[in-house]
C-alpha cells in the first residue's frame, strides 16, 4: 500500500493573531515534516494572516493562507479541503486555529490513511493545560466526549440501514481523510456552526459509502477550552448537544 501520499493540512482561522503561535510552533514541529498547510482566513478583522505568513516565512516553510469570506467553519474548512485537493494532496487533514497537535500528529494521520488501510479517521481530543481550566474539568470534559460518542451510537438520527458501519464521533479539529473519499462524501456541509455540526455532517455521509473509518487514540490533539471558561462545562456539553444552549456570541476569542 502506497505511504507516500501527499499531505495537507488544513486550518481555518477567525481572528486569532494573538492565540494562533502555539499552533503554528506545533505544527512546524511535526516529526513527519513532509506535509503542506492551508490556512483559511474566515474573513477575519485583525492580523492573523499577517501573523501566519510572517512565521511562515522565518521559519522557511510553503505555507498558503486563502479567503473565504463566507462565514463558518463548514464553508472554510471545506474551501481549505478543495484548496488543498487543487494542489495535489491525497491526505487530508483539519486542526483548528486554537488546537495544538502532538509532535506525531501527521505521522500517525498518515499511518493510519495508508497503512492502516483507513478512509477516514477520528483522533484523540484531549484538553489544553495551558488555559486555566481545572484538571477535574479536564477529566469530566474527556469523560463526557466519550459519553457523547456511546450515546451517538444509539441516536435515532444516526441510525439508518444504509450507513455501513456504526457511528463515530470525529472532532473536526481532529480529523483526516483521503482526498477521494472528501468529495465521494460532498466534503464538509457550507453551513455556519449556529446551525448543523459539520463534522458530524460528514461522518454520517461517510458512513454511507464505507465501513472503512475508525477512533484512533495515536492521532491526538490538544483542543482548546475557552468555550468552557466562557460558558461554563453544562452549556458547553448542550451546546455541542444540537445546539441546546445558544449563546449570544458563538465565535469566543
Amino acid at each position: 500500500m502506497d505511504t507516500s501520499g501527499k499531505l495537507t493540512v488544513v486550518v481555518p482561522v477567525f481572528n486569532e493573531a494573538a492565540g494562533i503561535r502555539p499552533t503554528l510552533e506545533a505544527l512546524a514541529r511535526q516529526r513527519d515534516s513532509d506535509f503542506d498547510v492551508v490556512f483559511v482566513d474566515n474573513n477575519s478583522t485583525d492580523d492573523s494572516a499577517t501573523v501566519i505568513t510572517d512565521f511562515a516565512a522565518e521559519h522557511g516553510l510553503p505555507w498558503r493562507v486563502v479567503l473565504e469570506p463566507q462565514k463558518g467553519t463548514g464553508a472554510a474548512a471545506d474551501t481549505g479541503m478543495r484548496a488543498a485537493i487543487a494542489f495535489g494532496a491525497t491526505i487530508l487533514a483539519r486542526t483548528d486555529a486554537d488546537c495544538i497537535p502532538r509532535e506525531d500528529w501527521t505521522a500517525a494521520i498518515r499511518r493510519s490513511l495508508t497503512t492502516g488501510g483507513l478512509r477516514l479517521v477520528g483522533g484523540e481530543l484531549v484538553p489544553r493545560r495551558d488555559e486555566g481550566l481545572p484538571w477535574t474539568t479536564r477529566a469530566l470534559l474527556r469523560g463526557a466526549v466519550h459519553l457523547a460518542e456511546a450515546f451517538g451510537r444509539v441516536r435515532k438520527g444516526n441510525r439508518d440501514p444504509a450507513y455501513r458501519g456504526p457511528y463515530m464521533m470525529a472532532a473536526g479539529c481532529n480529523v483526516g481523510i483521503t482526498a477521494e473519499l472528501y468529495e465521494a462524501a460532498g466534503g464538509f456541509p457550507r453551513t455556519a456552526i449556529e446551525d448543523l455540526h459539520e463534522d458530524r455532517a460528514l461522518v454520517n455521509a461517510v458512513r454511507r459509502i464505507t465501513s472503512r473509518y475508525a477512533r484512533r487514540s495515536d492521532v491526538v490533539v490538544y483542543g482548546s477550552s475557552r468555550r468552557v471558561n466562557a460558558w461554563g462545562l453544562r452549556n458547553t456539553l448542550l451546546w455541542y448537544k444540537d445546539h441546546a444552549y445558544k449563546p449570544e456570541h458563538v465565535d469566543i476569542r
